[in-house]
């Protein structure tokens, strides 16, 4: 037997690699040998660093850099193959890292976003995977830019300070000294939202409240994004005509200046700046995860393949990291068994995304601490998979497949 295992991290309780090594644990004590591989698994948001870092043998960086308000904070992001750096925007510019009372995107920045960046390109990187869920900001990425050198100018030449009142105070753009090594970088951004940046959809109107900003707020950052967005589309058009002699040119024959198009709206227009500036590609972050450990030839190869997360439950199917391996391994007509700490009863949904049976590993009624502790959810795990293959064994002595 060949099993696949990637499952994803028990927030508090187990990350992804030991939620793995515990399932494999149990296969083995009923296939003894059985051959197993463990995948590390995060759908691009909270625990994407650990996860691919731990699992695809990197290392961990950590770098202090401007936070959210300005103060200083300490963002840990993950380095592989010396190449490759994985970042959750999060841990530079998330809203968890704004107390309540003081959140308002009006003052907001992402400038530590591009300070992580600096840090892994000139420690050799130039391929970067960018989580941008959990933004405490709507800044457009106007912040990230200044910390890579671009120029976001007022009327008196000067740089635009922090926050969406940089935004509303913008009036030129020069990207003449941005960092010559972006050059060589490539960005791929974990965006699992398909607002675009301006508009009644946009990221002002829909994700601007929960930042902090009043009805009267948005409407007003609507409109500053709109002209960000002018600007930034003259700009490239003009540095167009300039081409040979201007030192970077982001813009490619799709016109990635295009404020409408989906994501952009994404961490309070970080998206937009990420493709408008960066040549960024946008895309759903559990894709990216997949493609970047390789799953897809061992899924292709296997018999079984073993998925979950700490709660099954309705979001599941919509796009998080265990329907993106049962599709994936549905498109070669492999089985898949889910096992997760919780269900709820709209959990169904899941056996028609793919997901063929799926166990919760609680074995006694606990309360939440105890059945959260790392040790129990591992022994728990194990014993839960072990039992689920007991059955698949019986079902192969009978001749018989369920």
């Amino acid at each position: 037997m060949k099993a696949v295992i990637a499952i994803d991290s028990f927030k508090g309780s187990m990350d992804s690699i030991e939620a793995g090594e515990a399932a494999e644990k149990g296969i083995r004590r009923v296939f003894t040998d059985a051959e197993t591989i463990v995948y590390p698994l995060a759908d691009g948001g909270e625990g994407t660093v650990q996860a691919l870092a731990k699992g695809l043998g990197g290392r961990l960086e950590k770098v202090k850099v401007t936070g959210p308000l300005g103060e200083p904070v300490i963002c840990e992001y993950g380095i592989v193959e010396e190449k490759t750096a994985i970042i959750e925007m999060a841990g530079a510019a998330g809203i968890t890292l704004v107390q309540p009372e003081l959140r308002n995107p009006l003052n907001t920045t992402t400038y530590g976003v591009g300070e992580v960046i600096k840090d892994a390109i000139g420690k050799g990187c130039r391929h970067f995977i960018i989580g941008i869920g959990g933004s405490a900001t709507n800044d457009g990425g106007i912040g990230m830019l200044q910390a890579l050198g671009a120029e976001f100018l007022d009327e008196g030449g000067k740089q635009v300070p922090f926050g969406a009142r940089g935004v509303e105070k913008l009036a030129a753009i020069n990207c003449e000294h941005i960092l010559s090594e972006l050059k060589d970088c490539d960005f791929r951004i974990a965006c699992d939202v398909d607002n675009p940046l301006c508009g009644e959809n946009g990221c002002s109107h829909i994700f601007g409240p929960q930042k902090g900003a009043t009805p009267r707020m948005a409407e007003q950052m609507d409109q500053w994004m709109g002209k960000y967005a002018k600007l930034t589309e003259e700009y490239f058009q003009e540095v167009k005509k300039l081409s040979a002699d201007v030192a970077w040119n982001p813009v490619d024959s799709e016109g990635n200046y295009a404020s409408n198009y989906p994501g952009c709206g994404a961490a309070g227009g970080l998206g937009f700046a990420f493709r408008a500036f960066l040549r960024g590609k946008l895309e759903p972050g559990i894709n990216i995860v997949l493609e970047e450990i390789g799953i897809e030839t061992a899924i292709k190869d296997a018999d079984i393949v073993i998925t979950g997360e700490g709660c099954l439950d309705g979001q599941t199917v919509m796009g998080k990291a265990p329907i993106g391996i049962a599709r994936l391994a549905k498109k070669y007509g492999k089985p898949v068994v889910a096992f997760s700490g919780a269900v709820t009863e709209d959990a169904a949904a899941c056996n028609q995304a793919g997901i063929d049976a799926f166990f919760p590993i609680l074995r006694q009624v606990t309360t939440l601490e105890a059945a959260m502790s790392p040790a129990t959810a591992i022994r728990n795990m194990t014993a839960a998979v072990e039992q689920t293959f007991r059955l698949l064994k019986m079902s192969f002595i009978y001749g018989k497949r369920i």
